[in-house]
């Protein structure tokens, strides 16, 4: 029984869901465990990338619910938007399947790369759990309220393609090509700049699930607008270089 295992390289981090053979399904030192590598990544200014991964054949199988807390039955969401506020941009890469509160997981993150093959489905419906406010507000923002509903009120089993097609999956991918595909979209992502990478980032979950702070959507345009950064950009873009970004 291994706990996730966190790891940073410059400006990615990775965590890794270790318990294959009970399909990575999450137990409750998990959830604290997991909780605590995001605020480590959070605290790393230097760390652009957050990937979440699994091993085995399973991404994930969500959450052990016959040791759901009582006196805390919000853990799990806490998570699952504790992912989704995270500083850096993340990735969910998606090596196998998808079930019940990992699908949370991965809509939690910015991109979820997905290889042919897997499933995913939703069963709360069907074990008489009714869904957090913010899970529920994820599916509608991300799928569309008719998806959402189709997922959520049928515990329906959909393939990799579906997924694809109906927008959980943002790329769809060969298995063997899982790693290169992540690791070319992470170093894409970990070269921009950073204060507009992850002011945008932010932003736009935030205007996804209708709790938009203007005031802090303008302080962040500011201080883009007169950051060190933006005269980079501006400067290696009119010499057709690649723009060297400090993030200040």
């Amino acid at each position: 029984m291994e706990t996730p295992l966190l790891e940073i390289t410059g400006a990615s981090a990775t965590i890794t869901l270790r318990r294959p053979e009970q399909a990575n399904r999450l137990e409750p030192q998990d959830l604290d465990m997991l909780a605590a590598h995001i605020a480590t990544v959070n605290a790393r200014s230097e760390v652009l990338v957050l990937r979440l991964a699994s091993t085995g054949r399973y991404f994930c199988s969500g959450f052990d619910i016959g040791q759901m807390d009582p006196q805390k039955p919000q853990a799990f969401e806490e998570l699952a938007n504790a992912l989704e506020d995270a500083r850096p941009v993340t990735l969910a890469l998606l090596q196998g399947g998808v079930y019940g509160g990992a699908t949370d997981l991965a809509l939690a993150c910015d991109f979820r790369l997905g290889v042919q093959g897997i499933d995913m489905f939703m069963p709360a419906a069907r074990l008489g759990l009714h869904f957090y406010p913010r899970g529920l507000e994820r599916y509608v923002s991300r799928l569309g309220l008719d998806q959402a509903k189709r997922l959520f009120l049928t515990a329906e089993r959909i393939g990799a393609d579906e997924m694809r097609a109906i927008g959980f999956l943002t790329q769809l991918v060969a298995p063997e090509a899982l790693a290169a595909e992540a690791d070319a979209l992470t170093q894409r992502l970990a070269a921009m700049a950073p204060l507009a990478l992850l002011g945008m980032k932010k932003h736009l979950n935030r205007i996804a699930r209708g709790a938009l702070d203007r005031d802090a959507l303008q302080h962040d345009i500011a201080r883009a607008a007169h950051s060190a950064d933006l005269q980079e950009g501006r400067a290696a873009w009119a010499a057709k270089r690649a723009p060297r970004f400090t993030g200040a």
